[in-house]
């Protein structure tokens, strides 16, 4: 060994032979040294999610377009601003929490509205409401020791020790904030009027930048400051004529001045973006893929969690509403914009503009955080805070923006070359890849897409031929590969594994579809299923369409069910009969119920004496027939039995209203017998109505929905999933057809090996990204005579010998 040292040996020795907890104690802490960064952003906006405030608001944005898109790490100045920020906005929520301020005073009444001048601001009055600004502050006190002790919290006033400042009242000159860039701002030359304002803009750089320019050009110019100087002095000794073109001189120094104050703050900005849009060096990228998933994230979101982004979350999720008929504003309006900003940052990957994605990334930002909170909790009519799932849709937006930033910071990728499912050739890509082309529309948008924002030479329909022999000659090579890691040797028959394991479980599959219709509602009520007692159980007989002669009920006790031994010896009296044994077969001793029902009839029988003659004659004549109807009813009710709201949807099926009603109960109601010296009648009356009123009655509630106009009825009569299921699918599996069925047509299937034709069309994807379109219609050339060459073919995926 060339350096030995015992010291560090036995340092080494200990820290090995610690127990495995405290060695990962030192992973954690080493992890969150490492990404001290990251953890101050994390705080700063959870704090923001928390507090969801104006004060809090000012440094997520300053992270998304100051700090993750500095190069190569946010700068001095940026650290230096959050820490006193945060330290401003510590002290100014101390001193709005005393009790003299009169908002203070009604705290519990005011601390939920959303549009509260102290909650927007962030001045309220609560418990706990520095804790997460504390931690934030020792976050970014942690983060400041961590480049200290790595030598980089000075390290820019070290690059900026080289530049000469002069007078900063009548001269500015600004170099760029990289070192060593030839792009950097020449001179700024300020006089006392207007006019003498002179600034000279960035130098417009080549595609290829040259390395080895070290020297920044700064032009001096004390001579105009001189010559100024004099013409002060001129104005001094002169008459009181002069002195009014004195007092406008001073008038054109004062604007002179507040233009020198703005460019002070425009100058660096701009140059900032200037530097970041054209970088020295560029490590480029590809963050795509992980921008996709947070924005597929984001839209899964959205579809099961509308209802928050919506007005008094009128819905619990999105079935129950399409089931209906109905699309939210809310649902509408957030998908569409969620889908056009996946389109425009498709478009922006695929023109590879740095400068398109910094004027989106801007955007975003500021209108993403004036949406979410300033205009949502208006139409929520609740606090951001108090909104988990916004909370949950902005967390992965801000995922997202930091992969946006990264992104503009390194550079998009010079070649863009096929899916990001195809760089392997294994199981996992294979099945993927197949699952990313059945989602309807995907495939066939992002082809369009991708034709549309690329440059080639190709048309449409060419295109989409290529992707669809590149998508299935990657299938191919995924197949042969596999066989390649298990190989099948000639003459032998297949193991059982692979028979009884992939074949059995085909079997298996079709016969659940086959019969699952029946499976299904089998299990469902044999294993599933809720006894349902009868709670009345009714008998009426009635000779032949005369007014009933008995009628009689039973409820309550006179409903008993079997005990163990009375259901086992009605089981036994049946012993023999195989009919009935096998009727019994579907019932426990639960499910069935005894009734007593009184001998003598429960009503009064009134029939007028006509009719009663009537009845009588019928009876004597033994050569008539003479009817005897004998029925019965077994109801089931709820214990609440009036629904006082009812919806009428546009079928004819009326449903109860279950969100209006208190804790999902439906009414109650009397039932009343009423008698005076020779009638009866009976009285119902609802429990706690709306408009009190004095006398006995019903109150019912009918909410009507929107029909469709006659002119579009044939199509509105589908509904929603109908017009999925008949049209959409429908058209969806032609445009599937068109897309994926060209490669079927083709007369070879079986290629034993695919290497060169997959390389051709990758070769076809370079070309074009290095802007040889000549070349690409060659390529493709060749690709379509190989596909019309069966002899050709054969040459081309033989096996390597």
């Amino acid at each position: 060994r060339m350096f030995h040292d015992d010291e560090l040996e036995e340092s080494e020795k200990f820290y090995v032979g610690q127990p495995r907890v405290l060695l990962l104690i030192y992973a954690l802490y080493n992890t969150l040294v490492a990404r001290s960064e990251m953890v101050c952003y994390f705080v700063i906006i959870l704090n923001h999610m928390i507090s969801a405030s104006m004060i809090t608001l000012v440094l997520p944005i300053l992270i998304f377009l100051w700090a993750m898109l500095s190069v190569p790490r946010p700068s001095k100045r940026f650290w230096m601003t959050a820490i006193v920020y945060t330290e401003v906005a510590i002290v100014i929520k101390y001193f709005f929490q005393f009790g003299f301020f009169p908002w203070n005073k009604h705290v519990d009444y005011t601390k939920d509205k959303p549009y509260h001048p102290p909650n927007i601001i962030g001045i309220e009055k609560k418990e706990g409401y520095v804790h997460y600004d504390l931690v934030q502050l020792l976050a970014l006190f942690f983060h400041r020791s961590i480049l200290k002790c790595h030598g980089l919290w000075d390290e820019d006033e070290k690059g900026d020790s080289s530049s000469n400042k002069e007078d900063t009242d009548d001269e500015l000159s600004l170099t760029g904030g990289r070192r060593g860039s030839s792009a950097s701002l020449k001179s700024v030359n300020l006089a006392a009027s207007v006019e003498s304002i002179h600034v000279h803009f960035p130098e417009q750089q080549t595609a290829i930048r040259r390395k080895s320019s070290s020297s920044i050009s700064q032009l001096s110019h004390r001579s105009s400051f001189s010559s100024h100087r004099s013409k002060r002095g001129k104005c001094h000794g002169i008459s009181g004529i002069r002195r009014t073109n004195c007092k406008l001189c001073a008038i054109k120094s004062h604007c002179g001045l507040c233009c020198f104050r703005t460019l002070q703050v425009y100058m660096p900005i701009r140059q900032f973006f200037y530097n970041l849009i054209h970088p020295d060096y560029s490590a480029v990228t590809d963050v795509y893929v992980l921008m996709f998933l947070a924005d597929t994230v984001d839209f899964i979101i959205i579809v099961f969690g509308f209802w928050a982004f919506g007005k008094h979350s009128a819905a619990a999720d999105i079935t129950s509403s399409l089931s209906e008929d109905q699309v939210p504003e809310a649902f509408l309006v957030m998908v569409l914009i969620q889908f056009g900003t996946m389109v425009v940052d498709r478009a922006l990957y695929l023109k590879k503009t740095v400068m398109g994605k910094v004027i989106f990334q801007v955007i975003l930002v500021f209108g993403i955080h004036f949406w979410m909170f300033f205009i949502l909790p208006g139409v929520t009519e609740r606090k951001f805070s108090q909104n988990t799932v916004a909370q949950l849709w902005y967390f992965v937006k801000c995922v997202y923006f930091g992969l946006s930033a990264y992104q503009i910071r390194c550079g998009y990728p010079t070649r863009v070359l096929g899916n990001f499912l195809t760089k392997s050739y294994n199981y996992v890509n294979l099945f993927l890849f197949q699952g990313f082309r059945l989602v309807p529309f995907l495939t066939e948008l992002r082809a369009v897409m991708d034709w549309v924002w690329t440059d080639t030479t190709l048309s449409l329909s060419s295109w989409i031929c290529v992707e669809d022999i590149y998508a299935h000659i990657f299938i191919l090579k995924c197949w042969r590969e596999s066989e390649k890691r298990y190989p099948q040797p000639r003459g032998q028959k297949k193991k059982k594994v692979v028979k009884y394991g992939m074949g059995g479980m085909i079997i298996v599959l079709l016969i659940c579809i086959v019969w699952f219709p029946l499976l299904f509602m089998s299990l469902i009520k044999s294993v599933a299923g809720i006894t349902n007692k009868p709670l009345d159980v009714s008998i009426t007989i009635t000779l032949g369409g005369y007014q009933p002669i008995f009628t009689m009920s039973a409820q309550q006790n006179q409903l008993k069910s079997l005990d163990p031994s009375e259901f086992h010896d009605f089981l036994r009296s049946y012993r023999g009969n195989t009919a009935a044994l096998q009727f019994l077969e579907g019932y426990a001793r639960e499910d069935i119920t005894r009734a007593d029902l009184e001998g003598n009839s429960n009503s009064l029988w009134t029939i007028s004496p006509p009719s009663r003659n009537k009845m009588i004659q019928g009876l004597t004549d033994f050569d008539a027939d003479f009817t005897l109807v004998i029925s019965w009813t077994i109801q089931r009710t709820l214990e609440e039995v009036y629904p006082y709201y009812i919806k009428a949807p546009s079928d004819s099926l009326a449903k109860p209203i279950k969100q209006l009603l208190k804790d999902c109960k439906w009414e109650n109601i009397t039932v009343s017998l009423v008698k005076n010296a020779s009638e009866e009648w009976w009285v119902l009356n609802q429990l706690g109505k709306r408009h009190k009123t004095s006398h006995e009655s019903l109150e019912l509630f009918i909410f009507s929905d929107k029909v469709s106009p006659p002119s579009l009825g044939f199509l509105a009569g589908y509904g929603i999933m109908g017009l999925y299921a008949s049209v959409v699918l429908v058209i969806g599996k032609f445009v599937r057809e068109f897309f994926s069925g060209i490669s079927h047509s083709i007369m070879f299937e079986e290629l034993p090996n695919v290497d060169r034709i997959l390389k051709l069309c990758t070769d076809i994807f370079l070309v074009r990204e290095t802007g040889e379109l000549e070349l690409e219609e060659d390529l493709y050339a060749k690709l379509i005579f190989l596909y019309r060459s069966p002899e050709t073919m054969i040459k081309w995926t033989r096996e390597k010998t």
